[in-house]
């Protein structure tokens, strides 16, 4: 039986089949877990489900395992997705892995008015997202876009997906209301709030729901965490 060790990869899974794991995957299995061939971890692509794979071999930076039999189908998962602003590095890392553990199926960084940064690593947060779906037993990783400016983001927005904006200090009722179980996406400013403008702006789009979440200021990270979770409560009572 599969142990804790889960590892996403990228190829078809079927019994038989054989898989070789990334110099990264291959360190972390032989030199810090100091698994032998013969162990057996889980495996999952996103597509087919989890598998049980045993590994075949380990050796110079190189291994490949045997896909044996699988263990779960692949489910269907939440249809969440976030927008957040950009914030620091170690903040916007804590985004995406919390929001990985916490089922959300896409990422978009937003640049707005009073963003921390312009720039992201997507490699790096494609990293920290796969790292976070492995530990948390999810079948799949999210989607994560570049970054995009707030008008973009809107002008691009499916319409028939409500958007979920975390407001302060705005008078919004809370996270709850106006949302149903209908596909939603949550959307979260930066350090500072939005602007205005901004907020003017949010108001305009009928896809938009200004909400708010709790009578104190949370940073930026935790309004993303503390949103996630209560539309995901409300996704699954709906």
């Amino acid at each position: 039986m599969p142990g804790s060790t889960r590892l996403f990869v990228p190829a078809p899974l079927r019994p038989g089949a054989e898989i070789a794991p990334s110099p990264a995957q291959v360190h972390h299995l032989g030199a810090v877990l100091r698994l032998k061939p013969g162990a057996r971890i889980a495996v999952f692509n996103g597509a087919d489900g989890e598998w049980q794979a045993r590994i075949a071999m380990l050796a110079r930076g190189e291994g490949r395992l045997a896909v044996e039999e699988q263990r779960r189908p692949q489910e269907p998962e939440p249809d969440l997705w976030l927008a957040f602003a950009l914030l620091k590095r170690d903040a916007t890392d804590l985004v995406a892995e919390k929001a990985t553990e916490l089922g959300v199926s896409a990422l978009f960084p937003v640049l707005t008015a009073r963003t921390q940064a312009s720039q992201v690593n997507l490699a790096r947060l494609a990293a920290i997202a796969q790292g976070a779906a492995e530990q948390s037993e999810r079948l799949s990783l999210p989607a994560i876009h570049p970054p995009r400016t707030l008008a973009r983001l809107l002008a691009e927005w499916p319409p028939e997906r409500r958007l979920v904006a975390a407001v302060e200090r705005a008078g919004a009722p809370p996270i709850a209301a106006g949302t149903g179980g209908a596909p939603a996406g949550l959307l979260v400013g930066p350090e500072g709030g939005f602007t205005p403008a901004e907020l003017d702006v949010l108001a305009r789009h009928p896809f938009v729901t200004l909400a708010g979440l709790g009578p104190r200021i949370l940073r930026a990270e935790t309004a993303a965490i503390v949103g996630l979770a209560l539309l995901s409560a409300l996704a699954s009572t709906a």
